[in-house]
């Protein structure tokens, strides 16, 4: 079958006319004019044109689709390399009934339309609860965040901690990298004591090598009352930032959200379909079965250097930008305990380098059925590893269950407890903010969108700071309405385009 002919036109801001970049000559006609071709023609081998290509079928991709399902849209398709949607929001039910997640995630929102479609995903059923988070150090637990509740560790700590923070107040600071800005903002005790080692063991790579414009509200800055009236009056303050309250599908892992939000766009959902070629002169994805999908807008949440990879004809600094994009990656390990859990603990963090793991998540306080019968335990921990930080894969769990026995979650005993492990390495699973990131993309989004390729996603957009499933869903509905109506894509532009 032919591809549909290329239409002459003008973008319209108002209409339904897909948007050109600025000094680009219009190709493409109103999105009602065209008659596309469904999935059913599209044989193995054949081409076919579907105005909006989605490659990726995660938050991002999902969001984006059912956008534009409810603008009233079908000239599109999503090509998901997965037998499954859901990308590093998946979740998997073992064949005993435990659901673990790919790390620790929550349910919270920046954003009414997400928390709207929530509501209609979830249509209930679905845990409220209040985060009860907790740092282990030095033997003991402290509230988080950390720099709020110093009065819990030793007198030496509380001294070190408190005396740099006076003394950094005293000075003038231009940090240029996060180990200088963590020193500069929270003093040498803090950021020796818990900043610095924590955030080693969380994005496995130096932190001289780090940016520091991701914070945001990411890592909570500090407040010296605060400080102080913690230490001096034990006043605590647990309810800090986005995520202090938030919700959890009743069943299913957040995985089940995504696979709900996968059946209202499953007809034009292509399953176990890699994309191995990106011909953007031609404006042609290739996928691995041999079909040729044009296309006159792509939305790719695929690792943004590994789209690059795909394209042809890359000019030489846009190839030398994503070779400077740098990512970690995780091995989530589960453990399933047949006792309860007896504690109301959300999650845990822990910085001291002895422990391997640098959070530990109590997943069966998420819901009474991520496990396979009542009274049960279900933990889930992130070990963070690169070429800065390698992690044998092989003896991980027997690691983790050392590690969970070490801080107290777990006892001796409690190994004869155990009824399930669970492992899992995805290649990438945090998009590092290092010091050339900004300059990389400066280089490699202007070269796409001007070949009309949007990169978005978590990996796509490869910015930490507009990560979470809110961030992330959210760029794909703003994509949509961009490329339909002109609307400005502020989630994804807000944070530097």
């Amino acid at each position: 079958m032919t591809a549909d002919p290329t239409l002459t036109g003008s973008p319209r801001r108002g209409g339904m006319a897909l948007p050109l970049p600025p000094d680009t000559e219009a190709t493409v006609g109103p999105l009602d004019e065209i008659d596309f071709i469904s999935r059913s023609d599209v044989k193995d081998g054949g081409s076919a044109s579907v105005r909006l290509v989605i490659v990726g079928a995660g938050p991002t991709g999902l969001g984006a689709a059912h956008r534009l399902r409810e603008l009233g849209y079908d000239g599109w398709v999503v090509l998901e390399a997965a037998e499954a949607v859901g990308g590093l929001a998946r979740s998997y039910t073992d064949a005993d009934g435990f659901t673990y997640d790919i790390g620790g995630h929550v349910l919270f929102s920046h954003y009414r339309y997400y928390d709207d479609l929530l509501a209609r995903l979830l249509n209930g059923a679905c845990t409220e609860i209040r985060r009860d988070a907790w740092i282990w150090m030095e033997g003991r637990y402290i509230p988080y965040p950390f720099q709020n509740h110093l009065r819990g560790l030793s007198p030496q700590t509380v001294y070190e901690c408190l005396r740099g923070l006076v003394a950094t107040q005293r000075q003038e600071h231009a940090p240029g990298n996060f180990r200088e800005w963590a020193h500069a903002t929270f003093g040498d005790g803090i950021a020796r004591h818990f900043m610095i080692p924590y955030n080693e063991k969380v994005w496995a790579i130096p932190p001289e090598r780090m940016g520091f414009d991701w914070i945001s509200e990411r890592v909570s800055v500090i407040d010296v009352d605060a400080v102080l009236r913690n230490v001096v009056l034990g006043e605590e303050q647990v309810s800090w930032g986005p995520n202090s309250a938030f919700r959890y599908p009743l069943r299913g892992g957040t995985g089940y959200l995504f696979e709900r939000l996968g059946q209202t766009v499953a007809e034009r959902l292509e399953l176990g379909c890699a994309v191995v070629a990106v011909d953007p002169a031609e404006q042609v994805v290739v996928t691995g079965d041999g079909r040729r999908w044009h296309y006159e807008a792509l939305l790719s949440t695929m690792p943004l250097d590994d789209l690059v990879a795909c394209c042809r004809d890359v000019p030489d600094a846009v190839r030398t930008a994503a070779a400077d994009l740098v990512a970690s990656s995780t091995h989530v390990v589960g453990v399933a305990l047949d006792r309860p859990a007896d504690t109301s603990r959300t999650w845990v963090y822990y910085p001291e380098p002895a422990v391997p793991f640098y959070r530990t998540t109590y997943l069966s306080n998420y819901s009474p059925f991520m496990t396979a019968r009542p009274g049960q335990t279900l933990l889930l921990t992130e070990t963070s590893t690169s070429s800065f930080r390698p992690e044998d894969p092989t003896t991980i769990v027997e690691r983790v269950v050392d590690g969970l026995v070490r801080v107290g979650v777990m006892t001796d005993a409690d190994r004869g407890r155990i009824v399930g492990t669970w492992h899992c390495l995805p290649s990438k699973t945090y998009p590092v903010p290092t010091l050339g990131r900004d300059a990389a993309l400066a280089v490699i989004q202007p070269w796409l969108q001007a070949h009309r390729i949007w990169s978005r996603g978590r990996f796509g957009a490869w910015r930490y700071e507009i990560g979470n499933m809110d961030h992330s869903v959210m760029q794909g509905v703003q994509w949509a309405e961009h490329v339909v109506s002109g609307s400005p894509e502020s989630v994804w532009s807000d944070h530097g385009d």
